[in-house]
């Protein structure tokens, strides 16, 4: 990959030699490594047992999860929040595990709707809730730095699942508590 990442730096007319970017390649294979992560881990390792059989049937919700991810097709990075939730039927998942789900899949090289999908969809088939409904906001560098260049934009999506999409008042619950903050103050 360094070999690579060299002939990248030739091929944007740069002197991989010169001082400042003797170092580079090395540390592009290494972010790159770490960025693209989620495809080398074990969904059931992260998980790691930490489902529990629990009698609650209300709504769960982790929200303001931060993520970070590279386009799949510029390899800019985008970020945002991810606010995820579930209605148990039986079994719960340890609350620290849903933001460690996110980064798994935000760790690839990705589309914004895919990696709500994706999250959504893990949750579903790990505990078999009655519903998941994750929304996610994202700040695209690819849309900020290039193309259009709108700095101030951002692209919202949502996967709602089971209850969250049959039934309005379930989804409108969970939209308008993503809304408020933890002290309660409106955002």
């Amino acid at each position: 990959m360094q070999d690579l990442i060299r002939e990248l730096l030739l091929q944007m007319g740069e002197d991989p030699s010169r001082e400042g970017l003797l170092d580079t390649p090395k540390r592009v294979e290494q972010s790159l490594r770490f960025l693209t992560s989620g495809y080398r881990v074990d969904i059931d390792e992260v998980i790691n047992d930490a489902l529990f059989s629990v009698d609650y049937n209300e709504m769960v919700i982790v929200k303001d999860i931060d993520f970070y991810s590279l386009c799949e097709h510029h390899l800019l990075p985008f970020f945002g929040k991810c606010h995820v939730a579930y209605i148990p039927q039986g079994r719960v998942i340890g609350l620290s595990k849903i933001p460690r789900l996110v980064d798994v899949y935000a760790r690839r090289l990705q589309v914004q709707e895919r990696l709500t999908n994706q999250i959504a969809e893990v949750i579903l088939e790990k505990i078999n809730p009655l519903g998941v409904a994750v929304v996610m906001e994202g700040t695209h560098l690819c849309m900020s730095m290039r193309g259009v260049e709108k700095q101030n934009s951002f692209a919202l999506t949502s996967a709602m699942l089971g209850v969250f999409r049959e039934d309005a008042r379930t989804r409108s619950e969970f939209l308008e508590l993503i809304k408020h903050r933890a002290d309660g103050v409106r955002s």
